[in-house]
């Protein structure tokens, strides 16, 4: 039998609704484990580590993703694969600062969670549970792992994680990846999309980075922003790395001030990366005159980058490897971005 990993972290899908005040609480494993009796009656054997207490995703960060990460290493040549439930307003903070972290990764690493809880009549638990399990179990002809990286399972999409948003809080369809294909969809059939995935060398060991620095900011460009506003958070003690979440692909308003505010702050060894606002596209740094002066204050790109992939990884490299942060930052490490042709 295949055998999987389930790593409970907490989230909507772990929450049963408590028959005295009608509250919606967390559920204790066994409780979980008896509104899904399908899980243990297949012929994926399942083993299930939880987070004591569970956590609410608002609250995870750095710590958490290296709890999860240290159980996958830990784990890693005793299971075909893993699966992760996550709450899902950040999953795509954890599961990109995951695909970051699990360098080398030749195994599924599935993130899954639901918009209602499991213990609701019309929950989309059950089926996102099960289908996570069987995508984390699945192996080719070959008996190698079909889709062996970090990866985003919400209804019938697989999406590779560090390319998606959570984009709806009510519908089924909680995320999307903008900028990427999906790598399956499940129906009848699950169908994947081989030419999709990204392979590590089986030849390498997996290796583990845990190392975070959290000294970064990301700042929104609007019409109207004021130099102050700007000042003050470029001047904030310790930064070290912003995401500019800039206009269509890549455009800054051509105020003076702000070209000189942000050149002062790469002078001091503030990384700032281009990031359009946009879900869709990418940035095209010298496309238009107004990102003419990012390029000169020494902005990078971050190509079609998502935010949340952009700080996990920012975050990543300035804490593991600071002296090649920026010029990692301008490239695609675990495919979470399509960079030009003449990068």
């Amino acid at each position: 039998m295949n055998k999987v990993l389930l790593i409970s972290t907490g989230g909507t899908i772990t929450m049963v609704r408590d028959r005295k005040t009608g509250a919606l609480i967390p559920a204790d494993m066994e409780t979980f484990k008896a509104y899904l009796p399908e899980l243990f009656a297949g012929d994926i054997a399942v083993d299930i580590e939880a987070f004591y207490p569970l956590i609410d995703s608002s609250d995870i960060g750095p710590e958490s993703w290296r709890r999860v990460a240290e159980m996958v290493y830990e784990k890693y040549d005793a299971y075909d694969g893993f699966v992760v439930l996550h709450g899902t307003d950040t999953m795509s903070y954890s599961a990109s600062a995951l695909s970051f972290m699990l360098e080398n990764l030749n195994k599924p690493v599935v993130f899954t969670g639901s918009q209602l809880p499991v213990g609701v009549l019309r929950s989309d638990a059950k089926e996102n549970l099960l289908t996570a399990i069987e995508i984390a179990a699945a192996k080719d002809e070959d008996g190698n792992a079909i889709v062996p990286e970090v990866t985003i399972y919400f209804e019938d999409r697989l999406f590779r994680a560090n390319r998606t948003t959570k984009r709806n809080a009510e519908h089924f369809s909680a995320f999307n990846s903008y900028n990427y294909p999906a790598l399956a969809k499940a129906g009848v059939h699950i169908t994947y999309q081989p030419h999709l995935v990204r392979y590590s060398d089986p030849h390498l060991p997996l290796t583990l980075h845990t190392k975070f620095d959290t000294n970064v900011a990301v700042l929104k460009l609007f019409p109207g922003i004021q130099q102050n506003i700007v000042h003050a958070l470029l001047r904030t003690h310790g930064l070290k790395g912003v995401v500019l979440e800039t206009f269509g692909a890549g455009n800054a308003p051509s105020d003076r001030w702000l070209y000189r505010e942000l050149k002062s702050a790469v002078e001091r060894g503030v990384i700032i990366v281009n990031k359009t606002q946009c879900n869709t596209g990418s940035v095209e740094m010298g496309l238009y005159a107004v990102s003419l002066n990012l390029m000169k204050a020494g902005v990078i790109s971050g190509y079609d980058i998502t935010t949340e992939a952009l700080l996990t990884k920012m975050m990543l490299l300035l804490g593991e490897m600071p002296e090649r942060a920026k010029e990692l930052l301008g490239k695609d490490i675990r495919g979470e971005m399509t960079v030009a042709v003449d990068n």
